[in-house]
């Protein structure tokens, strides 16, 4: 197999002064809206937790139809569950 010619650099590209971003060396920064989560997501957040412990609430008091059941504790641990895994993504 015969070999690609090898890329030649241009004399703006090579040397001691070239800014490192025009090498390659470094990945440009992202802008600054890029890193905050939209603002309805610390709502959902926080109506996951609320909901999930309203619900194992109402289980043991006895306030839910069906009177205390599993699933009623599954739904809400699912829920808190999930409130935590997004307050984990939150920026």
């Amino acid at each position: 197999m015969a070999k690609s010619p090898a890329k030649k650099m241009t004399k703006k590209q090579t040397g001691r002064y070239v800014d490192a971003e025009v090498r390659g060396r470094i990945t440009r920064r992202r802008p600054a809206g890029d890193d905050h989560s939209p603002y309805w997501y610390g709502w959902l957040i926080l109506d996951l937790l609320a909901f999930g412990m309203i619900v194992i609430l109402g289980n043991y008091l006895q306030v839910l139809p069906g009177s205390a059941s599993a699933w009623y504790l599954a739904l809400g641990l699912v829920t808190m569950f999930s409130g935590f895994y997004l307050a984990t993504r939150y920026r």
